[in-house]
C-alpha cells in the first residue's frame, strides 16, 4: 500500500473517531480508536491516528455539523464551571479538559482541578455546603513514564456532572500531562474561564 493511501485510511479514521467521540459520549481516545478500527475493518499500528490528530477532527466535525447547538452546551458546561469555580475558590480551582480545550458536548463532563492542604478540607467544605458527593481516584501522568493516583469528588450542579480532582498546594506549578499530546495539562482560572465566556 502507497503512503499516499496510509495517510488516507489515517484521515479516515481520525474522522470516525471524532464523529464517536461527538455522537457516543466516548471522551477516551483509545476506546474511540478501537470502536473506529473495528467499524471501518482497519488494523494496523501505522494507519492509528494520534490523539492530537483526533482532537483536531473532533474541534473540526463540531464546528462543520453540530454549530450552533455545541456551541450553545460548551458554553452551558463553562458558565456552570465558573459558579463552581468561584464557590471553591479558597481552594484555587483550575479547569481543564474538554470543557476548557472546546470539544466539550453534551456528555461532556466539567473536569477541575483543586489545590489544599488535603483532601479533607475539601469533603468537609461540601459537606458543610450539604452537597451530596462520591469518591475515587484518578489516574493521571505526571512526567514522561511515571503515573499517580489523585483523590477525586463528583457532583452534581445545573443538572451537569462536575469531577473534582484534588492536588496538594505544591502541585499547584507542576500540572500533571495531557492524554492528547504529552505536554503539561492546560490549566485556566477564573478570570481565563471569565475571558472565554465574554
Amino acid at each position: 500500500m502507497s503512503q499516499r493511501q496510509d495517510i488516507r485510511l489515517r484521515h479516515l479514521l481520525s474522522q470516525e473517531c471524532a464523529r464517536i467521540m461527538a455522537n457516543e459520549g466516548i471522551t477516551d481516545f483509545l476506546a474511540a480508536k478501537r470502536k473506529a478500527s473495528a467499524r471501518l475493518g482497519i488494523s494496523g499500528k501505522k494507519y492509528m491516528p494520534t490523539n492530537v490528530e483526533v482532537e483536531q477532527a473532533l474541534l473540526e466535525y463540531q464546528r462543520l455539523f453540530q454549530a450552533p447547538a455545541q456551541e450553545q452546551q460548551l458554553n452551558a458546561l463553562r458558565q456552570t464551571a465558573l459558579e463552581a469555580m468561584r464557590f471553591l475558590n479558597r481552594f484555587r480551582p483550575r479547569l481543564v479538559g474538554q470543557v476548557l480545550i472546546g470539544t466539550a458536548a453534551r456528555h461532556s463532563v466539567i473536569n477541575l482541578h483543586l489545590f489544599a492542604d488535603t483532601p479533607e478540607d475539601v469533603m468537609f467544605f461540601l459537606m458543610e455546603h450539604n452537597i451530596p458527593f462520591a469518591t475515587s481516584e484518578r489516574r493521571l501522568r505526571i512526567d514522561n513514564n511515571n503515573y499517580a493516583y489523585f483523590p477525586m469528588l463528583s457532583f452534581q450542579a445545573d443538572n451537569m456532572s462536575i469531577e473534582i480532582t484534588i492536588f496538594s498546594l505544591r502541585e499547584e506549578r507542576d500540572p500533571p500531562r495531557s492524554p492528547v499530546d504529552g505536554r503539561p495539562m492546560q490549566r485556566a482560572g477564573i478570570k481565563e474561564v471569565e475571558a472565554l465566556l465574554q
